[in-house]
């Protein structure tokens, strides 16, 4: 029963005078107890009632065990593991970049409508493999290891494990995002924002001084940062995620005009 037909239904009984006052407070009594029972099952048509599928304490031990396994991976670098090239590049710094993807990826799916757990769980998964696979194949090896460590879950569904599974796999689409299913699309745009802005600046002037550069050098790498940042602007598709990219531009440009003003060689 919804609303609306609880009301007309009450507006008929006062209308036609019930003449025995008991019957109809009986009567009234119980419709607005179906009204209740509707709610607290969630039956109301045009109400969709979600719960919660991802309790944050499993959330939290989701997280550990990425950790785990991405050290796990460095610590089989010997064995045929794959150490990125420049030393922040660790399980530290990828975990990092992960939650930061996580935090991103969630907020523009609850904005957007797309189903937040499925994205936040994806999000936590999508570079698992980074640090063990080749780049064209540590989406794949991702999804598999969610799927795994899921199916060992017996409380999530097939459904939810295969949208899962399917965003992680498809996280380095370099195609249209709208062809992309909209928690895919959330997770791809998470992805590409977190290379850009003050975090991204920051990444960047960490490798200037891995290859020994000056701050002389400062303008040639936020430059860089600029054109990733433009790159990821024109290819996200919510409203949310091009507010997030802009927003981010506009400090990396702020930035350049203060070395500009600071430093000799620029400008």
């Amino acid at each position: 029963m919804n609303r609306r037909v609880m009301l007309d239904m009450l507006t008929v009984i006062d209308s036609v005078g019930i003449p025995n006052q008991r019957l109809k407070s009986e009567t009234t009594e119980q419709l607005v107890n179906d009204y209740r029972s509707s709610i607290a099952e969630g039956s109301l048509v045009g109400v969709e009632i979600k719960e919660n599928r991802v309790p944050d304490t499993e959330f939290e031990e989701m997280k550990a065990f990425v950790f785990e396994y991405l050290a796990a991976s460095v610590g089989k670098e010997e064995e045929g593991g794959r150490m990125r090239w420049y030393p922040w590049h660790s399980a530290e710094y990828r975990h990092n970049h992960i939650l930061n993807v996580v935090d991103l990826a969630e907020e523009i799916a609850r904005k957007e409508g797309a189903d937040a757990d499925v994205t936040r769980v994806a999000a936590l998964f999508h570079d698992v493999a980074k640090l063990e696979a080749d780049q064209e194949l540590h989406a794949e090896a991702g999804a598999r290891v969610a799927r795994e460590y899921l199916e060992s879950r017996s409380e999530y569904p097939e459904s939810f494990i295969d949208q899962v599974c399917q965003a992680i796999e498809h996280h380095s689409y370099q195609g249209n995002l709208n062809d992309l299913a909209l928690e895919t699309q959330c997770l791809i745009e998470a992805d590409l924002l977190d290379k850009i802005g003050a975090n991204g600046t920051a990444l960047m002037l960490l490798r200037m001084g891995y290859e020994a550069r000056t701050h002389m050098d400062a303008d040639e790498m936020i430059e860089r940062v600029l054109e990733r940042g433009y790159d990821a602007a024109s290819r996200v598709r919510s409203d949310t995620a091009e507010s997030i990219a802009h927003q981010r531009l506009k400090r990396v440009k702020w930035f350049r005009e203060w070395l500009e003003d600071e430093i000799a060689a620029m400008g």
